[in-house]
């Protein structure tokens, strides 16, 4: 196992999910979390609940930094309308995250390096940074020397997750458009999220 899919292993067994609805299920093998004191049981306090939940949705989008998500937070709590729903639009919005629903790439940490490397571009311009925020209408593609990787195919065609509607995508031409930013009940998540948790955790 490589250092990079250990790490998410010890991530899903610390919260007691397939946060990614992976085949190969972590918890299959250990279903305690890990460490040397990984199996006894914690008591639970409702600052816990809170801290979880905030920790599931943060490593979900590719266990992005505790800074970019406490921003990501505050610029949702700045908009008009329900904090929770306008966080998981923000992140949604995230170029990385967008990728990662068209199935350009099997997982959210291999959406970032994507980007990261430059392979990914917007309306014709190339994007290195997975935060960027994409607008509704937005055009999606894959540089030409991505489009020709045998693990873009092979992400393409896995069938433990589908493309979500608020995406469009041309499977062909590896291009997608972002329609419109969803709601929490449309976001394909693999386990239950409870953003209303994290901004009760952040209102403390």
């Amino acid at each position: 196992m490589t250092k990079r899919n250990a790490a998410k292993s010890k991530i899903c067994r610390r919260l007691g999910v397939n946060l990614w609805g992976r085949a190969k299920d972590p918890l299959a093998r250990r279903a305690y979390g890990p460490g040397q004191h990984g199996a006894k049981r914690k008591k639970v306090t409702p600052y816990g609940v809170q801290l979880a939940q905030k920790q599931k949705i943060r490593e979900y989008y590719g266990n992005i930094t505790e800074k970019q998500f406490r921003n990501t937070y505050e610029d949702a709590s700045a908009m008009r309308g329900d904090t929770a729903e306008n966080l998981i639009g923000l992140l949604e919005r995230r170029l990385d995250a967008v990728v990662y629903r068209m199935k350009f790439v099997s997982t959210p940490f291999a959406a970032r390096q994507f980007v990261n490397h430059g392979h990914v571009q917007v309306n014709g311009r190339r994007v290195t940074i997975p935060s960027y925020r994409v607008r509704p209408g937005d055009v999606i593609e894959l540089s030409a020397k991505a489009k020709d990787f045998p693990f873009v195919e092979e992400a393409l065609n896995l069938a433990e997750r589908d493309i979500p509607e608020y995406v469009q995508v041309d499977t062909k031409a590896k291009r997608g458009t972002f329609v419109r930013t969803p709601l929490i009940a449309d976001v394909p998540y693999p386990v239950e999220m409870k953003p209303a948790e994290v901004i009760e955790f952040y209102s403390r």
